[in-house]
């Protein structure tokens, strides 16, 4: 069963959102993908966030550009927490759709990440599902040490290198 659900505006978005995906299966965590567009197929994007709690969706990670109002029209039809990710193209290479997505009116709120911010949305998703889910949390704190340790390696590394020319 989906944990998660990924909803693009357009299949071109899944470039950038398979990352994210990605990040996700490597977690062991499954994940629902769907392409449906706020304006040329609303009622798909409606039946999605009306019916995704009663499937076992618990976070949905949605991804726009322009004018970006997939995210909010998600969130306006669910309680379920709502990730938007901006996807970079036209003129504004993205930041119109991040200041939609950003700029939400009050008791709509969702998450915004950076444009084409996929992986974070994806680890946004899995530190909300840790809440509930130990293997999740313990996963998330072992890639985190993991991180943590490659800068340390990589410290070393130029530590090494910068006084070898001493």
């Amino acid at each position: 069963m989906a944990l998660v659900g990924i909803v693009l505006g357009s299949d071109s978005d899944w470039p950038v959102m398979e990352n994210g995906f990605q990040t996700l299966k490597d977690f062991g965590v499954e994940t629902e993908v769907l392409v449906a567009s706020a304006h040329r197929t609303p009622d798909a994007v409606r039946e999605f966030a009306v019916s995704a709690k009663n499937k076992g969706i618990e976070v949905i990670i949605a991804a726009a550009g322009g004018a970006a109002h997939l995210p909010g029209v998600i969130a306006a039809h669910t309680a379920l927490p709502v990730i938007g990710v901006p996807i970079a193209g036209g003129a504004l290479k993205g930041v119109d759709a991040l200041l939609s997505i950003a700029q939400m009116p009050s008791g709509v709120p969702v998450a915004t990440m950076a444009i084409d911010g996929s992986k974070n949305a994806a680890l946004y998703a899995l530190s909300i599902l840790a809440l509930k889910y130990q293997n999740i949390a313990e996963k998330l704190e072992d890639f985190r040490a993991e991180q943590s340790e490659a800068v340390r390696r990589k410290n070393a590394a130029l530590q090494d290198k910068i006084n070898s020319k001493r």
